[in-house]
């Protein structure tokens, strides 16, 4: 039997790594920009849970097949898949979202900056994998290439940003991912559909207790259109399709390789601004997305020393 040209297509794109990743940084953009755009609407506790719910719910009947098959594995391999879901389901977006209540997305993408050098220190003091001097080169090259672009071409800017408590809790969140994206090289075995589902599903449920408490302390909340749209977003885009291509992403090229990817979320996130909310754009746009791109592309080349 001949494959269908979209599973043909879906192979190919299976297999396409930097093209996953990019995709996985344009879904995380705009959920930087939404998740600080509904702050004080949407509890930041309840968007993280509906965000993990939904996104169980949407998976399972696709999930359930190959979770039965994997179930051994996954059994026998139980605290490994506690520890990927505590990090980078229940912790990473939870402290994200409570840190974007109380600081600027800016500031939100700024410390998302930091988020290659995080998962490089992780993959060194767990594993004793050090980056690469071209990898630690081009970090470096794209981190400027995004200084430039979320100062607009003027450094002193950095030196007059407010970091508050949301900032703090913001980096929190990516001390957790960078842990995740470290030990995602342990992932046992198994479908990638069931891997996920299975980490969502204990995700979500590791993170009952804070939204139990958040209802019993926090305001009344008033769902609207904006609110449901929110939620289709962080389900769909933010949660299904970004941590599926992040997930086989980083399974092809590893963690320090994909680390610089990260800092394709502020030149998404300018372009969101130059198409959506009519920013104009300038020269120093072009300058740092050119940093940038000669950053990201420098680290995933390989010496030859490493290709002999």
């Amino acid at each position: 039997m001949h494959s269908s040209p979209l599973k043909n297509a879906f192979l190919w794109l299976f297999n396409q790594p930097y093209l996953l990743l990019a995709t996985t940084m344009l879904c995380w953009s705009g959920n930087v920009v939404l998740a600080r755009a509904v702050a004080g609407e949407i509890p930041p506790i309840m968007l993280a849970q509906i965000r993990w719910i939904g996104a169980s719910l949407l998976l399972m009947p696709f999930a359930w097949r190959y979770v039965r098959h994997d179930w051994p594995v996954i059994r026998k391999h139980l605290p490994l898949m506690l520890l990927l879901a505590f990090t980078g389901i229940t912790s990473y977006n939870t402290l994200a979202y409570l840190g974007l209540q109380h600081t600027t997305a800016l500031n939100g993408l700024l410390l998302q900056s930091a988020a290659p050098l995080v998962i490089g220190f992780w993959s060194l003091a767990l594993f004793g994998d050090a980056m690469t001097p071209r990898q630690l080169a081009g970090t470096l090259i794209s981190l400027f290439g995004v200084l430039i672009i979320l100062t607009g071409g003027q450094p002193e800017i950095l030196l007059s940003l407010d970091f508050n408590t949301g900032d703090i809790l913001f980096f929190c969140a990516l001390l957790f991912y960078g842990i995740y994206s470290s030990v995602l090289r342990k992932k046992p075995r198994m479908h990638w559909v069931s891997f996920l589902w299975v980490t969502v599903v204990f995700g979500a449920i590791m993170l009952l207790p804070a939204f139990f408490w958040e209802l019993e302390t926090g305001t009344p909340t008033e769902l609207s259109w904006r609110s449901f749209a929110a939620f289709a977003y962080v389900i769909l885009f933010a949660s299904l399709l970004a941590y599926g291509c992040f997930n086989r992403g980083v399974e092809l090229i590893g963690a320090n390789r994909a680390g610089p990817f990260f800092h394709l979320m502020p030149l998404f996130g300018s372009l969101m601004a130059i198409l959506f909310l009519g920013e104009q754009p300038a020269l120093f746009h072009a300058a740092g997305y050119g940093l940038i791109l000669l950053g990201v592309i420098l680290a995933q080349r390989k010496s030859r020393s490493a290709l002999q």
